[in-house]
């Protein structure tokens, strides 16, 4: 049975059938790149974006991730869970508004990358992460966590990719919630010893080398 679509198509002269065809193509793929629980670009929409925004020396990259996740899904339900990522995903896309852009990893995993344009982003990040541990509105005030965060300056590492850059995020991230501060930046110390981007400590890490807090 032809559809409304289809039939427009047919009707069309061929340039501007191909043309409605490409159009809804760009759609789809939109959709697809845009995480249907929280609206972010999903990896690979927020990895195309990224690496543009990566070509400015300012770029800061920041990796969140929810504090205690799993035992509020335990405690309150998924719903409740869902809610969590929902709100940390609007306060997340307040905070890069045009100037960047925000992603779901996975999980309760956000990445961000900005353009820091006065060279504040130390200060922008940690009232940041006041708000990100605000409650949720609308539901039980009890249901509150923290998100950890990890940033750095891709000036920092010129010789970094995206991915080299995430990891270090990622590791300044998991000094932050080991330390339970809130908030870590990578760059201004060594970071913890990773093998394929997993963490001393982890299954597939080395052993042995000797793990440096990253300062603050």
């Amino acid at each position: 049975m032809n559809t409304p679509v289809t039939v427009l198509l047919s009707a069309l002269p061929p340039a501007a059938g191909w043309a409605v065809h490409a159009w809804r193509l760009r759609a789809c793929l939109n959709t697809a790149r845009r995480d249907p629980l929280t609206g972010l670009r999903t990896r690979d929409g927020f990895t195309r974006r990224a690496t543009v925004l990566l070509k400015d020396p300012r770029a800061v990259v920041v990796l969140a991730d929810v504090d205690r996740f799993k035992q509020i899904n335990d405690t309150h339900g998924h719903a409740a869970g869902d809610a969590l990522l929902k709100a940390t995903a609007d306060r997340l896309t307040h905070y890069v508004q045009g100037s960047g852009v925000a992603g779901r990893l996975g999980g309760d995993e956000f990445a961000a990358v900005v353009i820091d344009d006065h060279g504040t982003a130390g200060d922008l990040l940690a009232a940041l992460q006041g708000v990100l541990a605000r409650p949720v509105d609308g539901q039980d005030p009890a249901m509150r966590t923290t998100v950890s965060l990890g940033w750095v300056r891709a000036a920092d590492f010129p010789d970094d990719d995206l991915s080299g850059l995430l990891r270090r995020a990622d590791e300044a991230m998991y000094a932050a919630k080991q330390a339970r501060a809130g908030l870590r930046r990578a760059g201004l110390g060594r970071l913890f010893a990773t093998v394929t981007g997993r963490r001393a400590g982890r299954t597939g890490a080395r052993t042995g080398v000797p793990v440096v807090g990253v300062a603050a």
